[in-house]
């Protein structure tokens, strides 16, 4: 029987990226957190039934602009964001801070 080697995604990162803390692996997390930022924005757009013209335009800023955030070209401003989320989708925001 073939035996395989199976480990986690902290261990991957940290053998790979380095332990949190490190330039590398914090530069790739926060990488992270804007990519799962954008595709959270881009679901509930589709689930509205939104393009992201129509989007942009409730919001009062671009297609272009909607599209950078969803696909981690650009970062988004948290009053940016919140005014996209609630004026845009009619939904909110719930933040939490994790040590």
């Amino acid at each position: 029987m073939k035996s395989t080697n199976k480990i986690t995604l902290d261990q991957f990162k940290d053998k790979h990226y380095g332990i949190k803390g490190t330039k590398a692996r914090d530069e790739l997390d926060s990488g992270y957190e804007n990519f799962k930022l954008g595709s959270l924005l881009h679901e509930a757009r589709l689930e509205r039934g939104m393009t992201q013209a129509e989007l942009a335009e409730k919001v009062g800023t671009t297609k272009s602009y909607i599209s950078k955030i969803e696909n981690n070209i650009k970062e988004v401003r948290l009053s940016t964001l919140q005014k996209i989320v609630k004026l845009g989708l009619g939904g909110h925001i719930d933040l939490s801070i994790k040590l």
